[in-house]
C-alpha cells in the first residue's frame, strides 16, 4: 500500500497562478510534484488538486503525456483502473521544479508586492 497523498500539500493561500515558472500549463508542475513517489489513479491525484475541475486535470494529464513527461497505464482486471506515472523524461523536471518552487516562496511577498502594484489603477 502507498503513502496516500496528502490533501494540503497545496497551499490553497497561494494558488497556482502565482507561480511565476510553469511547464505546460497551470497545473502541470503540481501534477508532476504529485507523481514524484510513484504511479498515481486519477482520484488520488484529485485530492490535493481539488480545485481543478476533472476536465481540466485530464486534459493536462493528457498533455504531459504527449509530451513524454508522464505515462498511462490501464490496469486490467475485474477493478480495471488507469495510473499514470512520471517517465524519466518528466523525473527530470523535479529538480529545476523544485528549485523554482523555493524560489516562489522565498519571494512570494516581493511577488504578491508587484502584482498588487501593477493592478492598481493609476
Amino acid at each position: 500500500m502507498r503513502e496516500p497523498l496528502d490533501p494540503e500539500m497545496f497551499d490553497p493561500v497561494c494558488p497556482s497562478e502565482l507561480m511565476p515558472i510553469r511547464v505546460g500549463d497551470k497545473w502541470a508542475g503540481m501534477i508532476i510534484q504529485c507523481l514524484e513517489g510513484g504511479p498515481r489513479r486519477f482520484s488520488e491525484l484529485r485530492v490535493p488538486l481539488r480545485t481543478v475541475t476533472p476536465k481540466v486535470l485530464t486534459a493536462s494529464l493528457r498533455s504531459l503525456e504527449r509530451d513524454g513527461f508522464v505515462t498511462r497505464t490501464v490496469r486490467p482486471g475485474p477493478a480495471r483502473h488507469v495510473e499514470y506515472e512520471l517517465t524519466p523524461l518528466g523525473r527530470t523536471l523535479l529538480g529545476p521544479l523544485s528549485t523554482a518552487r523555493a524560489w516562489a516562496e522565498a519571494h512570494l511577498p516581493q511577488l504578491l508586492d508587484a502584482r498588487e502594484a501593477a493592478d492598481r489603477p493609476d
